[in-house]
């Protein structure tokens, strides 16, 4: 069996959203966006799992564990002698 290797800790759950718009205000990279209905994950690749989203989320749409991708990049970043962590310069890491 093939199984997807994971991207980062991030879950939406649409049944759950009430399409307040919150998420794509916070997020950092933009992950979210409004929809119609509920928001849309358009970009999960780009998050950086600061935990913004999950706290502003009122019905608990969003469920990420906060704070393990910014520790991921400051690591990846001393590794490859990068200057800024791959989360980018607007990242409070």
């Amino acid at each position: 069996m093939r199984t997807r290797p994971i991207i980062n800790t991030l879950h939406y759950y649409p049944r759950l959203c009430t399409n307040c718009g919150l998420c794509s205000i916070v997020c950092p990279h933009h992950v979210f966006e409004a929809g119609d209905k509920v928001a849309r994950m358009v970009t999960r690749s780009a998050c950086i799992e600061c935990g913004a989203c999950m706290l502003n989320c009122e019905p608990g749409a969003i469920k990420v564990q906060a704070g393990v991708g910014c520790a991921a990049a400051m690591i990846q970043a001393a590794l490859t002698s990068q200057k800024e962590p791959a989360c980018g310069p607007e990242c409070s890491c």
